[in-house]
């Protein structure tokens, strides 16, 4: 069936505008003690970003047959994981930059101590979201989707990532070394992204749970392919964030190691091997398969 695109437009403003809603309720009021720090965090989160990651996991959840609305709180709470991980990358002990999602940085904006407290503040919350009772999960399920979150976040994923994206800075990496960066610092939130909202609806099927996994992992690759792609091609005024600052700082992305030819090569390749992947879903993975397009079809 080919995708409508007015249809999936309708969709992704939807769905944007119901996990806006689920982040604002679920962020504390900027007048409750304290209230710069809360601020902050609001400032951090709120208005900005296309939310790739929380529509992943509403999409998948639509994929085992999950009404909406069941998602949104996981979705929310891995977009609160990513919001704290963008505040901290930003500091000037990371990646030192000075504008994101196009607009000052949180350390900017406020200063680096509240911005630490921010990123801090954010990821608790992240948690304590995931562990509200739930009617629509069993306390098991819920378990293993805090379990599944952690483990993504941390030294075996996304901080993981970013540490050895520090010590990367100035080195020449192979293709294989930065596939294996870029599967802990970016894949693993994204690959959580979709295994949390899978567990919203009706439990998967061995084999198609392995296949949802590698679909996960393919995009979660893609989406780093085309970033560096972006950082190298685009403007600044289309990022939202300071362009070409890798390539500045000396930092090993796709495009230093194989050229742009090969690298959007890639994007395309992983596009279809996350694609290939859905094809067991049929119908019921329209959404993800749109949101592939969505994610490696963007303007470079």
């Amino acid at each position: 069936m080919t995708p409508n695109p007015s249809d999936f437009q309708e969709w992704l403003e939807s769905r944007q505008a119901q996990l806006e809603a689920s982040l604002e309720e679920a962020l504390p009021a900027a007048h409750i003690a304290p209230q710069r720090l809360h601020e902050a965090m609001r400032y951090a989160v709120l208005g900005g970003g296309k939310r790739v990651r929380p529509l992943l996991a509403c999409a998948a959840a639509e994929t085992v047959g999950a009404e909406p609305g069941h998602a949104l709180r996981a979705a929310a709470a891995v977009e609160l994981i990513h919001a704290y991980s963008l505040v901290h990358d930003d500091l000037p002990c990371m990646d030192n930059d000075v504008l994101r999602r196009g607009k000052p940085t949180c350390h900017i904006a406020f200063d680096e101590a509240t911005a630490l407290l921010v990123g801090d503040s954010l990821q608790t919350l992240a948690f304590q979201l995931l562990a509200e009772p739930d009617d629509n999960l069993s306390p098991a399920t819920q378990l293993e989707m805090l379990k599944l979150l952690a483990t993504a976040s941390g030294s075996r994923g996304m901080a993981g990532g970013q540490a050895i994206d520090l010590a990367s800075t100035g080195k020449t990496l192979s293709v294989t070394e930065l596939e294996f960066m870029h599967i802990h610092k970016t894949g693993a939130l994204i690959r959580a992204a979709v295994l949390l909202g899978a567990r919203c609806g009706t439990p998967l099927r061995d084999e198609e749970y392995l296949k949802l996994d590698r679909f996960a992992k393919c995009i979660g690759l893609a989406f780093q392919v085309v970033d560096d792609l972006l950082d190298t091609v685009a403007t600044t005024d289309v990022l939202g964030k300071t362009a070409g600052k890798d390539a500045r700082d000396n930092k090993p992305t796709y495009v230093s190691v194989l050229g742009l030819s090969a690298t959007r090569a890639l994007s395309d390749e992983l596009r279809q091997r996350a694609l290939a992947c859905l094809a067991p879903f049929g119908e019921r993975a329209r959404r993800l398969r749109e949101l592939t397009e969505f994610i490696v079809s963007r303007p470079c």
